[in-house]
């Protein structure tokens, strides 16, 4: 998975970054708000130069944000990413859940994916890497392995999780 990292503490935002990488994920890291902004507009730069047709996908697989930045906070962040790249998977790493919860619904009117901090490593890595959900698909008879072979986007696995939960419950009743 290619992740952008946006925290302003080097000592969490090196754990983040090693955890990620020690399962193999393209990560790149950020210090504020704004650093995380160019990084993000320069990906999405790079990816619509290097394909012909427009394409439908997110320039990152997850956005992990820090609530509180120099610069441009987290919220700001989402906000601007999000009105460029709607369908971009944004996870707020924050120490104040609540704030964010009520700040996300206000402020990007729709409900972000949040961890608290602190927190252990392999749940954060677990929740980047959509393992929950990847563990509801199994329980469905899905043949996990194959649909990860795809690539999909957070949101594809999302929904594919959706529709066949859809399907089931049509076939139980």
């Amino acid at each position: 998975m290619k992740i952008l990292i946006a925290e302003d503490e080097s000592d969490i935002l090196m754990q983040y970054e090693l955890a990620l990488r020690d399962r193999n994920h393209d990560v790149v890291v950020t210090h504020d708000g704004e650093q995380c902004l160019d990084e993000f507009y320069k990906e999405l730069e790079h990816q619509e130069s290097s394909h012909k047709s427009k394409i439908s996908r997110p320039p990152f697989d997850a956005v992990i944000l820090d609530y509180r930045m120099p610069k441009k906070d987290g919220m700001e962040v989402a906000k601007e990413i999000l009105a460029i790249e709607p369908k971009q998977r944004i996870l707020f790493a924050s120490a104040y859940v609540l704030d964010t919860l009520v700040d996300s619904v206000k402020t990007l009117q729709q409900v972000v994916e949040l961890i608290q901090k602190p927190f252990e490593l392999d749940p954060f890595v677990e929740l980047v890497e959509d393992k929950g959900i990847y563990t509801e698909l199994e329980k469905l008879n899905v043949r996990v392995k194959d649909v990860k072979d795809l690539n999909p986007t957070h949101q594809q696995v999302q929904d594919l999780l959706h529709g066949l939960k859809k399907l089931q419950k049509g076939r139980t009743i």
